[in-house]
């Protein structure tokens, strides 16, 4: 099983990895195709207007997450690792006041966003909980091109026949060949103990087989500077998050604190977890507003990752670069097995399997670089999704706020506590990895509807009637 560092770790911006870049990549991908030659093209016919269709958890929370608003930047040809935030809300005026979307390279197509982008509360799609559709008409309205896709989680997108392939390859243990090819926890142990390697340089060979060296420590400055950014951005920007909630943005005024007690050099024994938390809570304040952000491995869980990298620089005099090319491999590592065996998707399992596995891996990481062995990494990610399972997904009015941003800074300290608990044992302990992930799944299979990113129950119902 192989899952490059750049498939877990991709630049985007907010407010969701799977209602946002999801749906704007799926765009995409439909804009792709008209132009390609992968489907039969009626003679003296033309494209000329385009349908969405959302279902499912995008139907449900699409309106709080952006979903529509991705979808008509995608279908304006823009992309979710170029898309200049700032530039958004033009483009979209643009498509209301015409009702045209004009892509580059392509003819314009009619597109009225109150009636051609549908949100189906009422018919899901059966691959994935989030499901969307897109159709090609003709001036007569013939339709001549359809495609279902599904956002996955993370950013990733599938087609419908895609999902199945994916489904089939995982079922007949169909492999890349690279030189580690571990897709459990327990293959990834048996192949460090066999090698001599630790995680990250087996994963580090693993990427190796597809591009260079410099390509690769590139790559992951990249990733890791994007994060920095948003972390810089979040503790500099005050003021309401946009949706209607009036939540207001808090990561400023306790940075503002904590950098004063830091000159005055009061005691504060939490004073580790209050810089974490405030490292956390200015991502997912960015994520919310819809900033540019990475999927950690989403972006509702984007904070516990370069929170925890944060941290460690922060607090860490001899910390290198090279360290922290060191975490993000390793968390790389880890959220492939997770992704592979359970699900990083909130509406597919709940929040278990976004800040749980964002928690797991910045876990695995940290003990990486705190020169844990392999066995100890491997424990202080079993430790840290342990502890989320059974987590819901239930934000209110749909947005990725409230619970989601403290969230993520809880995320972030538990990842921290476990890498700890982890690197002061030997690394033998009850509960393997593997079982965790496999107790993650079948929780998120038994979890209703309703705690899955439906917005639907939970807080999301009880915090609205209160």
């Amino acid at each position: 099983m192989f899952l490059s560092v750049f498939d877990v770790f991709k630049i985007g911006v907010g407010p969701s990895s799977s209602h946002t870049m999801g749906p704007m990549s799926a765009a995409n991908r439909f804009l792709d195709l008209i132009l390609s030659d992968e489907w039969p093209r009626p003679a003296g016919r033309h494209i000329a207007s385009l349908k969405v269709s959302l279902h499912g958890s995008l139907a449900f929370t699409g309106v709080g997450h952006g979903t529509g608003r991705a979808v008509i930047l995608g279908l304006m040809g823009e992309k979710p690792d170029t898309v200049d935030p700032d530039h958004m809300e033009s483009i979209l005026e643009q498509v209301e006041r015409t009702g045209k979307v004009t892509p580059p390279g392509h003819p314009p197509y009619a597109f009225l966003p109150k009636t051609d982008l549908i949100y189906d509360k009422k018919q899901a799609l059966p691959g994935h909980a989030n499901g969307m559709s897109i159709s090609a008409y003709d001036s007569d309205e013939r339709l001549l091109l359809k495609r279902i896709y599904y956002s996955i989680g993370g950013g990733f997108v599938v087609t419908d026949t895609e999902l199945e392939a994916m489904r089939n390859s995982a079922k007949n243990h169909v492999t890349e060949k690279v030189p580690y090819p571990f897709a459990t926890a327990k293959q990834m142990l048996d192949m460090a103990r066999g090698s001599g390697l630790s995680i990250a340089a087996m994963k580090r060979a693993n990427e190796l087989t597809k591009m260079s060296a410099e390509e690769l420590d590139a790559g992951l400055d990249r990733i890791w500077a994007a994060m920095a950014n948003c972390i810089d951005r979040g503790l500099k920007v005050e003021g309401i998050m946009p949706g209607g909630l009036k939540v207001r943005r808090r990561a400023k005024a306790i940075h503002d604190k904590l950098n004063e007690e830091w000159r005055s050099n009061r005691m504060n024994p939490l004073l580790a977890n209050d810089w974490l938390s405030v490292y956390a809570m200015a991502v997912n304040e960015e994520n919310a507003g819809g900033g540019r952000v990475v999927t950690a491995p989403t972006n509702g869980a984007a904070g516990v990752i370069p929170a925890t990298i944060r941290y460690f620089l922060h607090f860490h005099e001899d910390a290198t670069q090279e360290d922290v090319r060191t975490f993000l491999l390793t968390a790389a590592a880890i959220g492939g097995i997770i992704k592979h065996n359970a699900s990083i998707s909130g509406a597919e399992v709940g929040c278990q399997g976004e800040v749980g596995s964002a928690a797991a891996m910045a876990a695995a990481g940290l003990a990486a670089v705190m020169d844990g062995s392999p066995e100890q990494i491997e424990n202080a990610a079993e430790i840290a999704l342990e502890h989320h399972l059974g987590m819901t997904c239930d934000p209110v009015a749909g947005l990725v706020q409230v619970p989601c941003i403290e969230r993520n800074a809880l995320g972030a300290v538990k990842a921290v506590t476990a890498a700890s608990l982890a690197v002061k044992g030997d690394g033998q302990h009850f509960v393997p990895l593997d079982a965790a992930i496999e107790t993650m799944r079948q929780t998120g299979n038994d979890m209703s509807e309703k705690y899955k990113e439906t917005s639907t129950g939970g807080l999301a119902v009880n915090v609205v009637e209160c």
